[in-house]
């Protein structure tokens, strides 16, 4: 049972929106104004050896905007001075572990509201914010994957259930590519995001790189960690302090979305460019949006990764779909280019796929001012990038279903959503082997689309395919919870949707399309050799796979996930 008064103490803040302060309309706020920043950048290694970081979480202000007064944030930096949001940029090299100690200098109360009537990480006496840092797309050992019970609060004075250790071990033997490191502390993952707990991370791998020759260097290859907020007029964040079912949830909301765009920590920036390639490492760090970036120019992306993993070999899109979590690895070359400025821009619905069309303040994401000096530039992306093992139906060794559902209340509105019936605390169930290949079905009977994220797994989607006569296999499942018994060889006949091109490799993150059976290739190993895992993978806490919609994943869309020898 939860009291009424420790709902009053964790979700009420001068930030919510309560007394005279208002919604802040972004049509007030004039788009392009803010330059692009750098993101600062901390070097995981020290030659060929290993270093050790300190990494804080602290309490200051951000300039979003020109014309927005400093937000109150939470940001990772070595000094709360030098703190920022999104944090710096760690580039580790393959091979060389780099070794984080993750300090948590935050206060004892939360500058966002947050909910207790979902499994959350209360501190005893209510004291302080939990926060465990999680690299997402990294092959790591138990004990440092951060696990979302393994959660800390200030200079370590509480720790959860599942706490290890002070210091993270990122041996970086996997293959080289895009990571990107957040909180994850369990029901706070959704408001430590958004109130700016994110950063990336690159393993660069220069015997492999180097020949590629892709645009490289600081000027030339650039994150974009990309995000939604909504303001106050006093520049704090705006989250709704009042649920959907508020008589249920008291604050929780099944989804956030901003109207205003953040790209590196400003609002709608803008960036100068050179009349060259430029590569750019794209993640969405939304808590729920989609997006659907695209050239309002007609520029093309050439996809050279997808996720932590490069592509075999080059694709060219007009558009990209990206959900939360997922990085698009692209280069741009704006020689082909026939304006001087172009407009990074959106048009996904939110929620995705059928809710609200992208609309004025969330439909653009940052303006290009493209040099009108020609260049001479003989680099070409290639047509050959890395190749890695291939998919293999005959390489698997077990076949799971794994089941998206979403409750609703009497007033028809989510309450909380389930993957395979079952809630968070209940035994696992999806117990894999160290080095084994599995075939999941994973079947979506939610109108959302959910973007399956599983700690180190890697997966490659095969097909979806369209459930027909729905409501029929959906009465079924809820009664029974299992999909063979409901036949579902029966169902799985209708539409059948190819996987993209560019995202056809090997993926931490996929798109689980609402009303289908997505079938994906997981793999428990590493794939750029056959070498086994650095670390024991079977040891305490274990690992989780979850929706990464992050309102979702705070409440119960997460499950368990115990590896063994």
């Amino acid at each position: 049972m939860v009291l009424p008064i420790l709902f009053l103490f964790c979700c009420f803040s001068a930030t919510t929106g309560f007394g005279s302060e208002r919604l802040i309309n972004p049509k007030k706020l004039p788009m392009f104004v803010d330059d692009l920043p750098e993101i600062p950048t901390l070097s995981g290694f020290h030659g060929r050896h290993s270093k050790h970081l300190r990494l804080g979480m602290f309490l200051k202000t951000w300039k979003f905007h020109r014309d927005l007064p400093p937000t109150p944030v939470f940001a990772y930096g070595v000094s709360k001075d030098s703190a920022t949001v999104p944090g710096p940029t760690i580039e580790a090299i393959h091979g060389i572990s780099t070794y984080v100690t993750w300090e948590n200098h935050l206060p004892d109360r939360h500058i966002l509201p947050w909910d207790p009537t979902i499994p959350t990480a209360i501190p005893a006496g209510n004291r302080g914010i939990p926060t465990v840092v999680h690299l997402h797309g990294g092959i790591t050992e138990p004990g440092s994957d951060g696990h979302a019970t393994s959660w800390f609060t200030n200079g370590f004075k509480q720790k959860g259930p599942s706490w290890t250790n002070k210091t993270y071990h990122y041996n970086n033997h996997q293959h080289p590519g895009n990571l990107w490191y957040h909180d994850h502390a369990m029901g706070l993952t959704r408001v430590n995001l958004l109130a700016g707990l994110i950063g990336s991370y690159i393993i660069r791998h220069h015997h492999v790189e180097a020949p590629l020759r892709l645009p490289h260097g600081r000027k030339f290859d650039r994150p974009l960690v990309i995000f939604d907020r909504s303001f106050l007029h006093n520049g704090s964040i705006f989250m709704n302090s009042t649920g959907n079912n508020p008589s249920i949830h008291p604050q929780w909301q099944p989804e956030y979305f901003g109207d205003v765009i953040v790209v590196n920590g400003k609002a709608w920036p803008r960036m100068t460019v050179r009349r060259r390639k430029y590569r750019f490492r794209i993640i969405n760090a939304s808590n729920a949006r989609f997006f659907k970036f695209f050239f309002t120019n007609g520029l093309r992306f050439i996809h050279v990764g997808s996720d932590s993993a490069y592509l075999a070999k080059p694709v060219v899109s007009k558009a990209i779909l990206l959900a939360p979590s997922e990085i698009a690895d692209v280069v741009v070359d704006f020689s082909k280019s026939m304006s001087d400025t172009v407009i990074l821009a959106n048009g996904a619905a939110y929620p995705y796929p059928s809710g609200d069309p992208a609309s004025e303040g969330n439909n653009k994401v940052m303006k290009f001012y493209i040099s009108r000096k020609k260049e001479v530039e003989t680099q070409r992306v290639p047509s050959k990038l890395i190749e890695y093992p291939k998919p293999k139906l005959s390489d698997a060794s077990h076949t799971r279903y794994i089941a998206m559902y979403e409750y609703t209340s009497d007033i028809d509105e989510p309450i909380h959503l389930y993957i395979n019936g079952k809630r968070y605390e209940a035994p696992v169930t999806e117990k894999p082997k160290v080095g084994s290949t599995e075939i999941w079905y994973v079947i979506n009977l939610t109108e959302d689309n959910h973007p399956l994220h599983i700690h180190i797994g890697l997966l490659a989607a095969l097909d979806q395919t369209e459930l027909v006569r729905l409501e029929e296999f959906k009465d079924c499942m809820t009664k029974k919870n299992d999909a063979v018994k409901c036949k579902i060889e029966q169902h799985a006949r209708g539409k059948r949707i190819k996987v993209s091109s560019h995202e056809k490799g090997w993926k931490n993150v996929y798109k689980m399309m609402p009303g289908y059976v997505t079938k994906i290739l997981v793999r428990f190993s590493n794939i750029q050799s056959n070498a086994s895992y650095p670390f024991d993978a079977t040891a305490e806490p274990g690992y989780v796979y979850h929706c990464h919609i992050l309102d979702h994943e705070d409440n119960e869309m997460m499950r368990p996930l115990k590896l063994v020898a």
